[in-house]
């Protein structure tokens, strides 16, 4: 990365692809990070700026290096390697993670390095933070994997009673489609997630819950 370009994301501030840390805080913290990157779209972490876009450099660019290198193999599941930059600007040394969107999905992270599998945790990036993914995020980015089961999908009665209420109320919640068409909320959250990798409708978080909207066609 040039340095004009890193100036340019400075001062676009953090959003869903970029996100400033003052210094490396924990392992745990810069996986959750890193790994809610991978999971989404991809992005930069950028170490030694602060939150207000102020660049205070990083101390040693070494042992940040090692530290990141530590956190993305010992607690992300699977492992992570992402482009590290040491970038000089304003004469301080920035660290600059750059994250690809991983085909792997979903990548978890861990507190503890021996932690089982259903016990850690899976991020996304929502906005400017690193927010923890519903079940039925985790059931779609799996299925977004190269190695994922063909899907197979119909269209029934369920199916265009929950378009129509979507239609009039703009979204749907599992609540709202297990209540419309009187089945579980278990049920109703596969059903949902079955549409969203059939490219018919979105799926949306917020600090609440996940909603659903129709895909919009061209």
């Amino acid at each position: 990365m040039r340095r004009n370009e890193l100036r340019e994301l400075i001062s676009d501030g953090e959003s869903t692809t970029v996100e400033f840390k003052r210094k490396f805080t924990s392992p745990e913290k810069i996986a959750k990070e890193i790994a809610a990157f991978a999971n989404t779209k991809g992005g930069f972490l950028i170490i030694g700026v602060d939150d207000d876009k102020r660049i205070v450099g990083v101390k040693s660019e070494k042992e940040e290096i090692a530290q990141i290198v530590h956190a993305c193999t010992f607690f992300i599941e699977p492992i992570i390697e992402p482009l590290i930059e040491i970038i000089e600007i304003e004469f301080k040394d920035v660290v600059v993670v750059h994250v690809h969107e991983s085909d792997y999905k979903p990548h978890r992270v861990n507190s503890m390095p021996d932690e089982k599998l259903h016990e850690k945790k899976v991020y996304i990036r929502q906005g400017e933070e690193s927010v923890s993914a519903s079940r039925e995020m985790i059931r779609i980015l799996q299925s977004r994997n190269p190695d994922a089961k063909p899907l197979t999908l119909s269209i029934g009665d369920k199916e265009r009673g929950l378009f129509t209420f979507i239609e009039k109320n703009k979204r749907a919640t599992v609540k709202d489609f297990a209540a419309l068409v009187n089945i579980s909320e278990r049920r109703a959250a596969r059903l949902l997630v079955r549409l969203v990798r059939a490219g018919v409708l979105n799926i949306h978080t917020d600090s609440i819950h996940d909603y659903y909207t129709l895909v919009e066609r061209i």
